[in-house]
C-alpha cells in the first residue's frame, strides 16, 4: 500500500493555523496575567500605605498566586504576616523562599535574616539562634550578632553574650567594653550565689580592667572585698572610682563611708563626699554625710568641717542647709521628722502623710522607658536597656 503524501501537504497549512492560534491564546493569556499581577501589587500597596494590612495581604497573595517566582512580593507578604502578628505564615513564606533552587545569594541571605527575625518575633529563641549563626560572614552579620546578643541577654547566658560582644567589639561595631564588664559581674555574682568568692573576686577583677571607670565592677568588687575583711583594698577601689567618675559617687556614697571607717580613712571619704554633695547636691551623698557626722559647710563657699566639731553637728542642720540649695519634699519631710511643733499630737498624721507622698520621688527612673524603681537596675526590667537608670533619683533629676 503506497502513502499518499496529498494528505501532509493538507495537514501542514492545518497545523500551522492551529499553532499560530494557540500561540496567540497564550500570548492574550500572558498579557491578562501581566496586567493583573501589577494591579495587583500597587492594589496592595495602596492598602499598605491606608494601614488596611488585612487587604493589602489579599492582594500581594492574589499577586503572589499570579507570579509565583517574584521574590520581592513574598518579601513583603512575609513582613507583614510577621508584623500582625502571624508568625507562623511569615515563617512559611520564608521558608519557601529559602526552598527555590533559583533564589539568588544575596536574596536567600536576606529570605534566612526574615526568618530568623520571625523565630525571634515568635520567642522561639533556639530556632532564632541557630537561624542567625547562619548569617555569619554574610552581610546580614552585624544585626545577627545583636540579635544574638539580646537572645543570650534574654536568656542569661553571660558567656555567650560576653563571646558576641568581643566579636562586635573587634568588627568596629561600637564599643562594648562596659556591657561586657556587666556579663563578667553578672558570673561573678552567679559564682558568689555558689559559694565560689575566689572565683567571683577573679571576675570582678577582670571586669576593673576591661572598664576601669564603670561603677559596677569597683561597686561589687569592694562589696565582696569588705565582707572579706580587707577594707583597705575595698576603699582603694572606692577612692578611685569617686575621682575617675564623680558623677556615679551618689550610688555608692554610703559604701565608700562604711570602706573609709574600716580602714581609717574616714576624713578622707568625708571630704570626698563634701565636695561631690557641693559640686552636685544629692540625697544619698547628702544622707552619708549626715552618718560621717560632717558638719555643713558656713554658707556655699564650700569650707570643710572639722573633724573637731563633727560630734555637734546635727542632721537637720544638713537638711535645712539642703533645702535653701534644692526645693526636695523628701528633705523636708526628714528635716520636720525632727522639728517640735505647738501641736505636737498631730504631728505623727502629718509626718506619715509627707512620708507617703515623698515616697515615689526616691525611685529611680529608666532614662530610655520611663520604668520606675525602688532600687537602681544596672539593666531595665522594663526595656532591657544598660545603665540607663541616672544615679539621681526622681526628685533629683
Amino acid at each position: 500500500m503506497e502513502f499518499d503524501f496529498s494528505w501532509l501537504l493538507l495537514g501542514l497549512p492545518v497545523a500551522f493555523v492551529l499553532g499560530w492560534l494557540a500561540s496567540r491564546v497564550d500570548l492574550r493569556q500572558l498579557r491578562i496575567e501581566n496586567r493583573q499581577a501589577p494591579k495587583a501589587y500597587f492594589k496592595g500597596l495602596n492598602f499598605l500605605l491606608n494601614e488596611q494590612q488585612d487587604k493589602a495581604i489579599d492582594a500581594f497573595i492574589e499577586a503572589v498566586q499570579n507570579d509565583p517566582d517574584t521574590s520581592e512580593l513574598h518579601f513583603a507578604l512575609g513582613n507583614l504576616f510577621r508584623r500582625r502578628g502571624e508568625y507562623e505564615r511569615a515563617v512559611r513564606v520564608h521558608e519557601h523562599l529559602l526552598s527555590r533552587a533559583d533564589l539568588s545569594q544575596v536574596d536567600r541571605d536576606r529570605a534566612q535574616h526574615a526568618l530568623a527575625l520571625d523565630f525571634l518575633k515568635a520567642g522561639l529563641l533556639d530556632r532564632a539562634e541557630d537561624a542567625l549563626r547562619r548569617l555569619e560572614g554574610t552581610a546580614h552579620e552585624g544585626q545577627a550578632r545583636l540579635a544574638l546578643l539580646a537572645i543570650y541577654e534574654r536568656s542569661r547566658e553571660w558567656a555567650n553574650a560576653a563571646a558576641i560582644a568581643s566579636k562586635l567589639d573587634e568588627s568596629g561595631t561600637a564599643s562594648f567594653s562596659i556591657r561586657q564588664a556587666h556579663y563578667l559581674c553578672e558570673q561573678a555574682a552567679t559564682q558568689l550565689a555558689a559559694g565560689h568568692e575566689t572565683q567571683a573576686i577573679a571576675l570582678l577583677e577582670t571586669a576593673v580592667q576591661t572598664a576601669p571607670q564603670a561603677p559596677r565592677p569597683r561597686m561589687d568588687l569592694s562589696s565582696l572585698l569588705l565582707v572579706q575583711g580587707h577594707g583597705q583594698q575595698a576603699w582603694e577601689h572606692l577612692r578611685t572610682l569617686a575621682q575617675a567618675n564623680p558623677a556615679t559617687l551618689p550610688l555608692f556614697a554610703r559604701a565608700l563611708l562604711t570602706a573609709g571607717k574600716a580602714c581609717g580613712e574616714v576624713d578622707a571619704a568625708r571630704a570626698l563626699l563634701l565636695h561631690s554633695y557641693q559640686a552636685m547636691p544629692s540625697l544619698d551623698v547628702l544622707e552619708a554625710l549626715i552618718e560621717s557626722g560632717a558638719v555643713p559647710p558656713d554658707g556655699t563657699s564650700g569650707g570643710a568641717s572639722g573633724s573637731a566639731s563633727a560630734a555637734q553637728a546635727e542632721p537637720r542642720d544638713w537638711y535645712a542647709r539642703h533645702l535653701e540649695r534644692e526645693p526636695s519634699l523628701v528633705a523636708a519631710a526628714r528635716w520636720i521628722a525632727s522639728e517640735k511643733f505647738e501641736h505636737e499630737q498631730f504631728h505623727p498624721q502629718v509626718q506619715r502623710a509627707l512620708d507617703h507622698a515623698a515616697r515615689p520621688l526616691l525611685r529611680y527612673r529608666c532614662a530610655a522607658c520611663g520604668f520606675e524603681a525602688q532600687q537602681r537596675f544596672w539593666q531595665c526590667p522594663g526595656c532591657q536597656a544598660w545603665d540607663s537608670y541616672p544615679p539621681q533619683r526622681v526628685e533629683e533629676l
